[in-house]
C-alpha cells in the first residue's frame, strides 16, 4: 500500500483550542482520523506527523524521502511564510507535495499571503477548513 505523509506544523497540536473563529473546533486527532479514513477508502496509508520544532520537521521530510513516500501533504502553519529550511528539505522530494491550509491565507494578514513553498509544491489548497485536508489528499493521489 502506498504511503502518503501528512506533515502538520507549528501550533497545530492546539487545533480545537486555538482561534476557533479561524480554525473551528476540530482537533488534530479528528483531522488525522478523517484523513486516515479517506486514505483507507482510496487505498493508501496516511501517516501523520506534527511538531513544533523546525529541525524535527526537516528530519521528518528527509525520512519521507528515505521511505519512498508516494506523496507529501503539508500544512506548515506560520512556517509557510518564512521557513527556507523546510522549503529546502521539501525540495529534496521527487513526489507530489500538496500545501494545505484550513483558512484562506490570501484573505488574511498580508504576511500570510506569501508561501515560500509555492514554487516547489504541486499545488495549494486553502480556505475550506478540514475539507482542505481531504481535498489535498485527493489532489496528491491524482498527481501521482
Amino acid at each position: 500500500m502506498k504511503k502518503i505523509v501528512m506533515l502538520h506544523g507549528i501550533n497545530h497540536n492546539m487545533f480545537g483550542k486555538r482561534d476557533p473563529a479561524q480554525y473551528g473546533t476540530v482537533t488534530l486527532a479528528e483531522i488525522d482520523a478523517k484523513l486516515q479514513a479517506l486514505g483507507k477508502e482510496l487505498g493508501v496509508d496516511v501517516e501523520s506527523y506534527q511538531t513544533n520544532s523546525e529541525g524535527d520537521m526537516c528530519e521528518r521530510i528527509h525520512q519521507a524521502y528515505s521511505e519512498n513516500a508516494a506523496a507529501v501533504l503539508i500544512n506548515a502553519g506560520a512556517w509557510t511564510h518564512y521557513s527556507y529550511g523546510i522549503r529546502d528539505a521539501l525540495a529534496i522530494l521527487t513526489v507530489p507535495i500538496v500545501e494545505i491550509h484550513m483558512s484562506n491565507i490570501h484573505a488574511r494578514e498580508e504576511f500570510r499571503h506569501k508561501s515560500v513553498f509555492a514554487e516547489i509544491v504541486k499545488g495549494q489548497i486553502c480556505g475550506f477548513g478540514v475539507e482542505s485536508y481531504l481535498l489535498g489528499l485527493r489532489a496528491a493521489l491524482s498527481a501521482m
